[in-house]
């Protein structure tokens, strides 16, 4: 057999053990069934509109009037020409879902440890201490397929980073490039922004490295290199990119322009999210410790104690039949952290994080450094404001940091570093560098500072108040008013269950970790078997907590995924309506109506700024001037337990005719002329350039009798209206106002148009009858689309070098 075919061979093997384990994990899938995600039942009733669409005419539309009364498709889905490198990651997801992002997590992880030089069995036992780290599976199971996603390919592009340093300067180049492409396709930009903060951790690493060792030009070489490669990324991704980048201005991401809040009270001025937002999970400092003992704080918010637990004693005394009670404890409010909601722990492994202790007192070199540095500087952030000083910092000075909550997400960074270097610990172990008698020091402490934690808390469990461990949750006074104390005693006790027989166990993993150690080291284990026993902990340590939260009850039939809601009564009957129009449903606020309707509510993380902030001010509170303008005429509401939709007869249309622009000076004046404005006679538009010149200074208009206009054709990236009147008029049109694409056409001549009634789109019509046309054309996604084509042919021709290159080398 050739030496190539042999040394392939291995690498296939474990390849084909990664594609059985993501499908052994997830089993489900073989039999049809799909995982349930909330978040992307929350994403199927928002894309169903552009989908039917798709599926309609063959064309993909960039707007969506579904949700939230209109709004850019980019984050929902939308596909770009010319967008290759999708194709490629399709191809690499080629398992059903969500079985593909288990099996990313694995390969990606893997190439980066043979790519830092570890046998190839280490190599796939840490990838599997990465890909089961709770955290990535919970995701999965919530549905943040995306910011699992860009996960699984962070370890791809470190390997091309790490490649180009070890002066492989075309195999790293075009290894970052690709795999840089791919993070950016994930479309994830948090978390692609925290793999950039660790790449810079570990740039100035290896800066004092090189500077040491005097390779200073190297290093700047390794660094233009690896700056093309990312250009070349950005440009394979550039309709995406721009197109993000231009919504983003629009979006509750960007600036607002107002100065007040609904109440009228100062509001907090920033260029992104307010502090509170970005830090409303901030992960607690004693949170810390669940990264080791997974229920360290109680686990999720809602865990199983099971019938052999304190609650489930209290509903039994209370009167409860005992099949009820196993019920009702299955939702058991365990956790007792700061943070308002947590699925599950962070958990990244007791037999981990021995192993990353241990390798603290082996491994050296600037690998270690910029594995701790980026371990303890995720773990820093990811306080949010329990460390108030950093994240304050961050949120005022660092660029784009303002730009993403939850904080806490920040410690995928950690969970990517740890295990690498734990993996670099068992690796030392099984090397020469060192003598037997450092490595059985290092085992020493490492068993001292493990363990000793362990120990530690379960021999003062009951007198850890001073530091906090109290047992007491913040969400404890609700329970209390509404179960009474028995109940809470009841739930402290299961919560101090929890939290010893997790103790208990972490203790129990580390005593076997060290004791495989030590007789690794006094010769009565082999390397192989060494391995094997981790492997074996490992995936007993993490799946047996990964399956507490995802497991097989966690899949239903494929229909109950496509197609997550039925219509209802009152869907049914407004169903029967074939005009176009908006819905309010007040019942239920998530994503049910746009499944069905044009909706005003929706569910998306970065909606128009403009239209939050009426939706804040006004259709929160119910005005119905502003529903009307909306053209809200259904309102989904409930009495006496039934469902019913009530017709808003007083609907203002789909466009109009006012008599009077009034001209407000600023956005809190215009939001506040809302108010009281008669929607169906004036509107209100800022003063500003654009607007007085279109306008041309005249304020009022004369509608005659018979004037008319009428919505005549509507897609939702094309509207034609036909409209008579005898007088010059001004018309408002009830879509949202969307400057970064929308084009208006009268009589097929492109004609400006102006933001009115705050979101709202106007224009001039002059004298006589007239066609009028509205078309979604991004100029975003035509300048695009060329450079990702430009940047696919630049990638291929460089590719194909690079292979004639290594190829003639090797001759």
């Amino acid at each position: 057999m050739p030496f190539y075919i042999k040394k392939v061979i291995p690498h296939i093997l474990v390849l084909l053990g990664f594609i059985i384990l993501s499908l052994a994990y997830f089993s489900p899938v073989l039999k049809g069934k799909q995982i349930y995600q909330s978040d992307i039942k929350q994403y199927i009733g928002m894309s169903k509109q552009q989908s039917d669409f798709k599926a309609d005419t063959g064309e993909e539309t960039y707007w969506t009037n579904s949700a939230f009364g209109g709004m850019p498709t980019y984050q929902l889905g939308a596909k770009y020409p010319h967008n290759y490198i999708k194709k490629l990651d399709s191809a690499l997801r080629f398992l059903p879902r969500p079985a593909d992002y288990l099996f990313l997590y694995f390969i990606g992880f893997y190439i980066l440890l043979l790519v830092l030089k570890v046998d190839f069995k280490l190599a796939a036992l840490g990838a599997l201490a990465f890909g089961f780290s709770t955290y990535l599976i919970i995701i999965l199971g919530v549905g943040h397929n995306s910011k699992a996603h860009a996960i699984a390919y962070m370890p791809l592009v470190l390997s091309g980073i790490i490649l180009t340093f070890k002066k492989k300067y075309i195999a790293g180049f075009l290894l970052t490039a690709v795999a840089m492409a791919l993070e950016i396709c994930a479309n994830h930009f948090q978390m692609t922004y925290y793999l950039l903060l660790l790449v810079i951790v570990l740039g100035i690493t290896y800066l004092i490295d090189a500077y040491k060792k005097q390779l200073l030009p190297h290093f700047f070489k390794s660094v233009g290199i690896l700056i093309l490669a990312v250009i070349l990324a950005v440009g394979l991704n550039a309709t995406n990119i721009l197109a993000t980048q231009e919504y983003a201005k629009e979006s509750t991401r960007g600036k607002s322009e107002l100065t007040i809040l609904p109440d009228g009270s100062p509001k907090e001025a920033s260029s992104g999210l307010s502090k509170a937002y970005i830090t409303e999970y901030s992960y607690g400092i004693l949170e810390t410790f669940n990264l080791y003992i997974p229920r360290f704080l109680g686990g999720g918010n809602n865990e199983d104690v099971g019938k052999h637990s304190a609650s489930y004693d209290f509903f039994t005394s209370q009167g409860v039949p005992p099949l009820q009670a196993k019920e009702y404890v299955k939702q058991t409010p365990t956790y007792w952290g700061d943070q308002p909601i947590v699925e599950a722990p962070a958990y990244v492994g007791a037999v981990v994080l021995f192993l990353f202790v241990f390798a603290l007192f082996l491994v050296k070199g600037r690998l270690k450094w910029w594995l701790v540095g980026g371990t303890l500087f995720s773990l820093l952030l990811s306080y949010g404001k329990n460390l108030g000083f950093l994240t304050d910092f961050f949120i005022d000075y660092v660029p784009l940091y303002n730009k993403f909550r939850a904080v806490s997400s920040i410690q995928v960074i950690l969970e990517l570093c740890i295990p690498v270097l734990a993996i670099f610990g068992l690796s030392r172990l099984f090397n020469n560098f060192e003598q037997d008698e450092e490595k059985l020091k290092g085992l020493k402490y490492t068993l001292g500072i493990t363990a000793g934690i362990a120990i530690f808390f379960l021999i003062f469990k009951n007198s850890l108040g001073v530091i906090g461990v109290d047992f007491a949750g913040v969400n404890d006074g609700y329970f209390k008013q509404n179960y009474g104390q028995q109940f809470m005693d009841a739930l402290r006790d299961d919560r101090k269950m929890l939290f010893t027989q997790d103790t208990f166990r972490t203790l129990l993993l580390v005593l076997l970790s060290a004791g495989t150690l030590f007789m690794f080291l006094r010769k009565k284990l082999s390397e192989t078997l060494v391995i094997v026993i981790f492997g074996a902990l490992i995936i007993f340590d993490l799946v047996s907590v990964d399956r507490r939260y995802v497991n097989n009850d966690n899949f239903v039939s494929a229909l109950q995924v496509n197609k997550p809601y039925q219509a209802n009564e009152a869907d049914v009957e407004i169903l029967k309506d074939t005009t176009h129009f908006r819905v309010f449903d007040i019942v239920d606020g998530t994503t049910r109506a746009s499944y069905f309707h044009n909706a005003l509510s929706g569910y998306h993380a970065a909606k128009l700024k403009r239209y939050d902030e009426l939706f804040d001010f006004h259709i929160a509170r119910n005005n119905m001037n502003v529903l009307n303008m909306l053209n809200t005429k259904y309102i989904i509401a409930e009495e006496n337990g039934k469902i019913f939709p009530f017709e808003n007869t007083d609907a203002n249309g789909n466009a109009w005719f006012v008599e009077k622009l009034n001209v407000a000076q600023s956005a809190n004046e215009e939001i506040k002329a809302l108010d009281s404005l008669n929607t169906k006679k004036e509107a209100v538009l800022i003063a500003n350039r654009q607007n007085v010149e279109n306008i041309k200074a005249k304020k009022e208009f004369k509608i005659d009798s018979l004037a008319s206009i009428k919505l005549t054709e509507y897609k939702p990236n094309y509207l034609k209206y036909q409209s008579n009147n005898s007088n010059d008029s001004f018309a408002v049109f009830s879509e949202i106002y969307y400057g970064q694409g929308w084009q208006a056409y009268i009589d097929g001549k492109a004609t400006p148009h102006l933001r009115v009634n705050y979101v709202l789109r106007g224009m001039p019509i002059p004298s006589g009858s007239h066609t009028i046309e509205f078309k979604f054309e991004p100029k975003v996604i035509q300048t695009g689309s060329s450079i990702a084509l430009a940047s696919s042919i630049v990638l291929v021709l460089l590719l194909l070098g690079g292979l004639f290159y290594s190829f003639k080398k090797q001759e």
